[in-house]
């Protein structure tokens, strides 16, 4: 039933106050939101109290248990939640969550100081973001600056863990191709794999900190751990691309895949993809 839902309608729309009442008082689903929150912060592997984004936090179930997480356990933490949903801040604000609320839209931008947060945290929220209701959203920009703005938000050598419900494997590999052009290092974790109850985390890290540089040390030791870290090879080929001279009708072409994906372009002139005269001193 979860996988399903995330393919009916956005989740603004879905999640109205009968869904979102629904969503938050069944016992399985709680069940499961707190199966995976655990298995979240086991990931995120924080031994202090820590400042946490949860992304897509619903009507506060997760947040529930960052503030539960006990001294011996390396918490409680504290933590901002962000939703699309009014609906199910609205019930979050009903319970008197601990955490702060913010409404707002990820696929938008992750609306925060550069460096606020120790790690985030995102269950079932993620693949939100490939959903494309018109032809003028497209699914790589909107996770692009998810992604963009989760890095930003990030201290150096913080963690994000996010659990997902990819489609297919290419919805998959949009999701986690993003996270690496974004910066991340990138480490995807299957739990019980190839059963009905497989469950997808994302394990991101910024690096920069000092001993969290690479994913590989987060996911170390654990099996059923596919690494994903191609930093490299993304820059490598942008260095070869900025290298080559670059013909008019391929300038016009990338220009009209940036204003598909909302970005703003300059004009195109007579001059557009003309070389130009080295002029030695």
């Amino acid at each position: 039933i979860l996988t399903y839902i995330y393919r009916v309608s956005p989740p603004d729309l879905f999640y109205d106050d009968r869904e979102s009442r629904k969503y938050t008082t069944s016992s399985r689903i709680r069940n499961i939101q707190s199966e995976m929150t655990y298995r979240a912060l086991e990931l995120l592997q924080l031994n202090s109290p820590s400042f946490i984004m949860d992304i897509g936090c619903g009507s506060g179930l997760s947040g529930e248990i960052l503030n539960s997480v006990s001294p011996v356990d390396g918490g409680p933490h504290v933590w901002v939640g962000m939703d699309i949903s009014a609906s199910m801040l609205d019930i979050a604000l009903q319970k008197d969550v601990e955490g702060d609320l913010l409404l707002g839209d990820i696929g938008q931008g992750v609306p925060f100081r550069a460096g606020s947060f120790d790690a985030a945290v995102s269950i079932s929220a993620i693949q939100w973001l490939c959903n494309a209701e018109s032809s003028e959203i497209s699914p790589q920009g909107r996770l692009s600056r998810f992604f963009n703005g989760l890095y930003a938000s990030l201290r150096r050598g913080g963690r994000a863990v996010c659990q997902f419900y990819p489609k297919n494997d290419a919805q998959r590999s949009l999701i986690s191709s993003a996270a690496i052009k974004a910066g991340f290092g990138a480490g995807i974790l299957e739990d019980d794999p190839g059963t009905k109850n497989s469950k997808l985390y994302l394990v991101l890290t910024a690096g920069g900190g000092e001993g969290h540089s690479d994913i590989t040390g987060v996911v170390k030791n654990m099996s059923d751990v596919e690494i994903q870290d191609a930093r490299r090879t993304f820059r490598t080929a942008a260095n070869k691309v900025g290298r080559r001279r670059s013909n008019k009708s391929e300038i016009t072409r990338k220009k009209e895949q940036m204003e598909r994906q909302g970005k703003v372009t300059k004009a195109s002139s007579k001059y557009t993809g003309r070389s130009r005269r080295r002029i030695l001193f």
